[in-house]
């Protein structure tokens, strides 16, 4: 079966239109004929490379909602409780004799929405690099080059931390020629190309894009603030590499702030507008039927005074379903238009500290732990100044202010420490990477 083959033979034609109608919240340029539009990659004009900008924003929300769920139930966060769906709870927990199935929505779902999103990036560099250079200058080219390499290494690197060993696809520009599956260490150093080519790029783009972006973009809109956004996922991407010295120089060209607001940083934006899309992440206090439930260990480990167990609320009655039982839902969003992080200042702290214990800094690394620590309503660290130490105690930190972020899976998978996640039931398992879907075989 070729499914997603003939899904790239197609993106062209279809996707881009899919993807540009799904933010009105941005504003965009009107088409020629809006009951027709066509992507020009040929002889582009600013208001055809917009619409592209805003096509590619908007698809990056796309079936986040099933990525935030496989990494966080496999990383023993939450429990998703479906009433239409015993998947959540068998497969990704791998309950008996249950696996993880290569041809499913939680599989498939997330990997063809980010490639969904990674060709729109293809469409929107080759827009730019045949755009009319009498109505496109070549520093706001550098600009929309910039963002859609910025953005695709971002969508690439969704797809690894869900394949991991199994690598992903990396060249997806020709619809008929797609490359291979690449492995991860490949895979990463790409992602990592990708961002310091478009690094280059956004330092060449002058002063202001020709584009708008959402407000999940504010502060972070022009050429130098959107760069602070790139090297923040270069430090992202440099401490999955183990390159920590790397990740510190990073760090300095990012929005890092020691003593900033932890939430500033990058978001996906929803709204009610019609239609735009609603955050899939919040479910109502109490609900039944479709239902998030805090994995119980999140409360019991937690020190006393950390206010980060506001990122939970306690139900009425617990949760119960295929021997499971919670009391607490996941309570990081309190709306269904409340923005969700790409990433922020307080994981930019984290990954401070994790680079300094790793390169043999660790009063450094205390200093950030205990901004961490001290701004949730906890006492500074008082254990052991050992690497050792200070890695347990960064990786507990991150568990709790990365909380349904996406992290902790990756995080203990890194570390080799898949082994200390809880196993709820007798027979369960903890996946290490998901299958390439059965439509990429043989491709």
């Amino acid at each position: 079966m070729k499914r997603y083959s003939n899904l790239f033979r197609h993106l062209k034609a279809l996707v881009y239109l899919v993807l540009v109608l799904a933010l009105p919240a941005c504003e965009i340029d009107e088409f020629d004929d809006p009951n027709n539009p066509t992507i020009k990659t040929d002889d582009a004009t600013i208001a055809d490379l917009n619409n592209l900008v805003v096509g590619t924003e908007a698809g990056m929300r796309n079936i986040i909602g099933t990525y935030y769920d496989n990494v966080g139930v496999i990383g023993r966060e939450h429990y998703r409780f479906s009433g239409a769906d015993p998947r959540f709870t068998s497969d990704l927990l791998g309950a008996g004799n249950a696996v993880l199935d290569n041809n499913t929505f939680y599989t498939t779902n997330p990997w063809s929405a980010r490639y969904r999103v990674v060709q729109n990036t293809n469409i929107l560099i080759e827009a730019t690099n045949n755009a009319n250079p009498e109505l496109v200058s070549e520093e706001l080219k550098q600009g929309y080059l910039g963002f859609a390499k910025t953005i695709q290494a971002h969508e690439l690197l969704m797809n690894l931390n869900m394949m991991n060993e199994n690598g992903i696809r990396l060249d997806v520009a020709d619809f008929n020629n797609l490359g291979p599956i690449v492995d991860r260490e490949a895979s990463l150093a790409a992602i990592a190309g990708l961002l310091e080519e478009a690094k280059g790029h956004l330092e060449a783009a002058g002063a202001t894009f020709a584009f708008t972006l959402s407000g999940g973009f504010a502060g972070f809109n022009t050429p130098a603030t959107f760069l602070q956004f790139n090297r923040a996922l270069a430090a992202r991407v440099a401490v999955y590499r183990n390159q920590f010295a790397e990740a510190l120089t990073f760090l300095e060209g990012s929005f890092l702030d020691l003593n900033g607001d932890f939430n500033k940083g990058v978001y996906y934006v929803f709204s009610t507008a019609s239609g735009d899309q609603l955050n899939t992440l919040y479910f109502a206090p109490n609900a039944t039927g479709e239902v998030r439930i805090a994995q119980p260990d999140f409360i019991k480990d937690a020190e006393p005074g950390d206010d980060r167990l506001s990122k939970v609320s306690k139900r009425t009655a617990p949760a119960t379903q295929s021997g499971l039982t919670g009391d607490y839902d996941v309570a990081l969003y309190k709306t269904n238009t409340d923005p969700v992080p790409i990433i922020r200042n307080e994981e930019l702290i984290l990954i401070y500290a994790e680079a300094k214990i790793q390169t043999n800094q660790l009063p450094d690394a205390v200093t950030a732990l205990n901004r961490i620590r001290t701004g949730h309503g906890l006492r500074p660290y008082t254990g052991a100044l050992t690497r050792d130490a200070l890695i347990n105690e960064m990786l507990r930190q991150r568990r709790y202010s990365l909380y349904f972020e996406g992290h902790r899976w990756i995080d203990m998978r890194r570390y080799n420490k898949l082994n200390e996640l809880p196993i709820d039931r007798a027979g369960d398992d903890v996946w290490v990477n998901f299958p390439i879907p059965f439509a990429e075989e043989g491709i």
